[in-house]
This record gives C-alpha cells, sequence and structure tokens, in this order.
C-alpha cells in the first residue's frame, strides 16, 4: 500500500469511497463527500491524502486550515474514511500518519477535530476543554499542538463545511 497525494483520476473514487464509508455512521449527515469537493473546488484543501493497493483507493484523509481566535496556522482533519470492508487493518492508521507528517513538514501548529478520544488519542490527540466547536462537548474537541500554544478557543472550519 502507499500513501500519496490525491490525483484528479482520484476525485470520483473519494467521493464514492467516503460516501461509503459514511453511510451508516450515526454521527454522518451524508455530507462528509460534498464537503471534501466543496473544499477542492475552493482551494480549501492543504492536503488530501488516499492509500492506494494495486490500483485501488482504499482510504482518504483531508486537511484545511482552520481559525481559532487569537491562534494561527492550525489545521483541522477529516473527513477520513476507508472503505468498510478494509477497515481495522491500518489504513486509517497510516493516513492519520501521513497526514501529521505533512503537518510537521509545513511547520503547523497543530491539528483539531471532531471525534472520538478512543481512537484519536493514540495520534496524541487531546481536548483541553478550552478548545470548543458549538455545542459539541468538548472531550470530542481535540487537538494535538506541533509548535506553539496550546489552542483556545472556537473552532472555524472552512465555509466548505457549511457550519455543520
Amino acid at each position: 500500500m502507499i500513501i500519496r497525494t490525491e490525483t484528479p483520476a482520484d476525485i470520483d473514487a473519494i467521493y464514492a469511497l467516503t460516501a461509503t464509508a459514511f453511510a451508516h455512521q450515526p454521527f454522518s449527515d451524508g455530507s462528509e463527500p460534498d464537503i471534501i469537493n466543496r473544499l477542492r473546488d475552493a482551494g480549501g484543501l492543504r492536503f488530501s491524502f488516499v492509500a492506494e493497493r494495486d490500483g485501488q483507493i482504499l482510504g482518504h484523509v483531508a486537511l484545511s486550515p482552520v481559525a481559532i481566535k487569537g491562534q494561527s496556522n492550525w489545521f483541522g482533519l477529516g473527513p477520513i474514511a476507508v472503505i468498510p470492508e478494509r477497515q481495522k487493518l491500518g489504513i486509517g492508521t497510516a493516513l492519520m500518519k501521513r497526514a501529521l507528517a505533512g503537518l510537521q513538514q509545513i511547520t503547523a501548529s497543530g491539528c483539531v477535530l471532531v471525534g472520538n478520544p478512543d481512537f484519536y488519542s493514540r495520534f496524541g490527540f487531546i481536548s483541553n476543554g478550552a478548545l470548543t466547536y458549538f455545542d459539541t462537548p468538548t472531550q470530542y474537541v481535540q487537538f494535538t499542538q506541533l509548535t506553539g500554544s496550546e489552542p483556545r478557543g472556537e473552532i472555524t472550519y472552512h465555509d466548505a463545511f457549511g457550519g455543520a
């Protein structure tokens, strides 16, 4: 398996993969594939990596700039998806590691996400209770700090997320 930057030829496969991966998730409203396309169309994707094996796209992760009052150079991770029949085989882990390495290469302040602490804590994500996203319980609003100080305040994602 290789992890590489997406190409235009990957766009349809990324859309289909993301739609399939999120189709039966209780926390999903089904908007994830469209968010990726809107980010791409608006030039809001800082990184977009795919996991590929034998020409098949098995997973994808997107990173886009976020705003946090008083902070700079922070990025939001997500959506991240792996085709259901290949989940729990290390593909998501490989994508996470590549995404964080990409942010380290550009000397980003860090990365934020809204997700399951049981999964993301293994990548160094924590909640400090001071980073927020709408009315989401703060334990799900997480970050990994790469440089600078801990983020505090409300996360504002790119407009492609539609305020959701």
